[in-house]
């Protein structure tokens, strides 16, 4: 049998993407309070809370160390929400992705539309802390701008890989190793509360392969002014990891609808 080539248009894309902003318009209200608030809480309760009893780490205040951090958190949330609970839903009980490809988009429209989505969805939550966190008094250099492409970034890579394990399950109830294997590990031993470099050396090298390591290691290095090179090395690793993988979650879906 013969491969069947890849179809894909930005412009196909786009028009699912707008399929989704249309009905985020309609239910943005619940989606932000159930999934934004629990960073917010988290910048109140340990970085004013917290940061009453440890007033700095490695020479900083504690909110402004974990703030960058729970940016990227704040990102990650908001990118995996929509590409696990809410695409599988879609693909498997609503019927949206079978309507979307009965109408002139492909499967990798969809796909990839479903990738620009979960981005634009990341970055609506990431700028929305990030605004917060500049209430607290964070971000205060205007290099803190060019966090809103790093929200970006991270929200692209974050909704490829949520979407890839997404296409390749079955049942809903798996969604919740996606979060307790991959999701929460990050959350604790990525660099957002705590520095690394007490750990041991294999949790260390475990870390660097996390893509929110690397994410809380732009957003902090950013916000606190650090080197050029570590910044720019962070981002490279979002933006390869990023490339790699996009054609994954395509080809997934394409196997799994086109029979």
């Amino acid at each position: 049998m013969s491969a069947v080539p890849v179809d894909l248009s930005l412009q196909g894309a786009w028009r699912y993407w707008g399929r989704n902003a249309t009905v985020f318009r309609r239910t943005w209200l619940f989606g932000m309070i159930a999934w934004f608030a629990e960073p917010v809480i988290y910048l109140v309760a340990m970085g004013l809370g917290l940061g009453k009893y440890l007033a700095q780490v490695q020479g900083i205040r504690y909110i402004d160390y974990i703030a960058p951090g729970l940016l990227g958190v704040s990102t990650m949330f908001g990118a995996t929400f929509s590409v696990t609970w809410d695409a599988w839903f879609k693909l498997e009980r609503v019927g949206v992705y079978e309507a979307a490809i009965a109408t002139p988009l492909s499967v990798e429209d969809v796909a990839l539309g479903e990738i620009l989505w979960g981005t634009t969805r990341a970055t609506i939550y990431g700028t929305a802390f990030f605004v917060i966190a500049t209430i607290f008094g964070v971000f205060r250099s205007w290099t803190g701008l060019l966090e809103l492409p790093a929200i970006a970034l991270t929200g692209f890579l974050f909704s490829i890989t949520g979407l890839i394990f997404t296409y390749l399950i079955r049942r809903a109830d798996y969604l919740a190793y996606y979060w307790t294997a991959f999701i929460t590990p990050m959350f604790m031993f990525a660099g957002v509360f705590f520095p690394l470099d007490k750990l041991p050396s294999w949790v260390r090298t475990l870390a660097w392969f996390m893509p929110l390591k690397h994410a809380v290691d732009l957003t902090r290095g950013l916000a606190l002014g650090e080197s050029p090179a570590h910044v720019l090395g962070a981002a490279l690793w979002l933006i390869v990891c990023a490339l790699v993988l996009l054609p994954v979650p395509l080809l997934i879906l394409r196997r799994r609808l086109i029979r």
